[in-house]
């Protein structure tokens, strides 16, 4: 069963052009990691499955519905549906982690203080942390944050899951927790997860499938081991770290993206 669909989209900022008709499909439980350069348009994807941004042309399909046609109030409903892992957490600086966490009950559902606190509890015993529901985001760790930021993400236990370079500016070996978190999540709760990284060492250990995006489309998807044998030169340049290529020959010749 597909659970998110997305059909031909494009998305331009004035006179940059950065989806260029994206078609990707995510089945039901499924891990999809969409991998590219800096650039690329990977957050503006993200940005635009969850309602954040609405792209220029295209249809995203979730369980069947198209989300670029629904209303405010309705994409609000939708949303309580999707978690997201922000990049640089996106925790709220003035309220202790366990209002981060339950934040989403605050706003939106009559539980009392001290519901949301025994959920916000267990949502971070999930994510391996204890015994910090009263401590302050800057009192955390890089990967406390992340971690924080994860039990945010599932607290109304989503259907689907989107991660912003889940990775990013962890040591490897929070890296690496954060990673088996993701994939103990997914068998836990049977989410479905989009997750976009540049990190390959975390595409290929949580991936299902992998989708390479390239000047504003996916020129190729697989397994991960269908990826690290494919024979697009622009996939293999990009998965090795190379710094001669195709990539690189375009970026040289101002080749537009």
């Amino acid at each position: 069963m597909i659970m998110i669909k997305i059909e031909d989209l494009h998305k331009s900022f004035g006179n940059n052009h950065v989806l260029r008709g994206i078609n990707l499909d995510v089945k039901k439980g499924e891990t999809m990691v969409v991998i590219g350069g800096s650039g690329a348009g990977k957050s503006v994807l993200i940005k635009c499955i969850i309602g954040l941004l609405k792209p220029d042309s295209g249809k995203i399909y979730i369980n069947g519905k198209d989300i670029t046609t629904l209303k405010e109030r309705e994409m609000d409903r939708l949303r309580k549906k999707m978690g997201m892992l922000f990049q640089s957490s996106a925790l709220f600086d003035s309220l202790p982690v366990w209002e981060n966490v339950g934040f989403g009950f605050l706003e939106h559902t009559k539980m009392s203080p001290k519901e949301i606190r025994e959920m916000a509890s267990s949502k971070l015993r999930m994510v391996g942390l204890f015994g910090v529901e009263d401590m302050m985001p800057a009192e955390l760790s890089g990967g406390m944050k992340k971690r924080v930021g994860l039990a945010r993400a599932i607290a109304m236990d989503p259907e689907i899951i989107l991660y912003d370079e889940p990775t990013t500016g962890l040591d490897p070996i929070m890296a690496d927790v954060i990673n088996e978190l993701i994939i103990d999540l997914k068998k836990k709760l049977n989410i479905t997860s989009i997750a976009i990284t540049h990190d390959m060492v975390s595409a290929y250990k949580i991936a299902d499938r992998i989708a390479m995006l390239y000047e504003g489309k996916i020129i190729e998807v697989g397994t991960p081991d269908e990826i690290k044998m494919s024979k697009n030169p622009i996939v293999q340049q990009f998965i090795q770290g190379k710094a001669s290529g195709p990539i690189t020959n375009n970026k040289i010749r101002g080749d537009k993206k």
